[in-house]
């Protein structure tokens, strides 16, 4: 059985605000990104974006394979504790979000777990695009992702100098090269 670790992530500029999700779909085994989702979803609560960037992760994982166990790890200790049934919902925003999210895959496939913000940095990167791209008043895709621009630029810049180990004129190259 295949396992996929979704990272998830929702944002708001104020609260309620501008917001936005980003979520990624990650091979357990060999650590590849096999998908990445992000969407901005206009004025909303922080709370409201998480749920919708859980519910756009499992998605993904579903259409990848849909018998695959599922280890969703978020750094929103709220929505983590309420899926895994540990705290009730109670705000009447969260309860149809959080019934549709355990309606993607059974809930035997799928566990959650929280983790802090700075382990989370992709989905929140990619959450963060799709806000910045609302702004714009643009949808955000993979070929406006950051990562994707950095990997373009850096298939596309010229090869690094090389030296031996401890060469300083090759270290110092190189440092140039990289401030350009």
């Amino acid at each position: 059985m295949r396992e996929f670790i979704v990272e998830a992530d929702g944002g708001s500029r104020g609260n309620p605000g501008p917001a936005g999700y980003g979520s990624v779909v990650i091979d357990a085994t060999t650590g590849e990104t096999l998908a990445e989702a992000a969407e901005y979803i206009g004025i909303a609560t922080n709370n409201v974006a998480e749920y919708r960037g859980l519910i756009a992760g499992l998605r993904a994982a579903r259409e990848l394979d849909p018998a695959a166990s599922v280890r969703v790890r978020m750094d929103s200790k709220l929505v983590v504790e309420q899926m895994s049934g540990r705290w009730k919902i109670k705000h009447p925003d969260m309860k149809p979000l959080a019934a549709e999210a355990a309606r993607i895959l059974p809930p035997s496939q799928v566990t959650y777990e929280w983790i802090p913000r700075e382990s989370n940095k992709h989905a929140d990167r990619l959450a963060n695009e799709a806000m910045d791209a609302g702004k714009r008043g643009e949808r955000w895709s993979p070929s406006t992702s950051t990562a994707e621009l950095d990997a373009r630029a850096a298939r596309s810049a010229p090869p690094e100098p090389s030296g031996p180990p401890g060469d300083a004129t090759a270290g110092a190259a190189r440092v140039r090269a990289a401030l350009k």
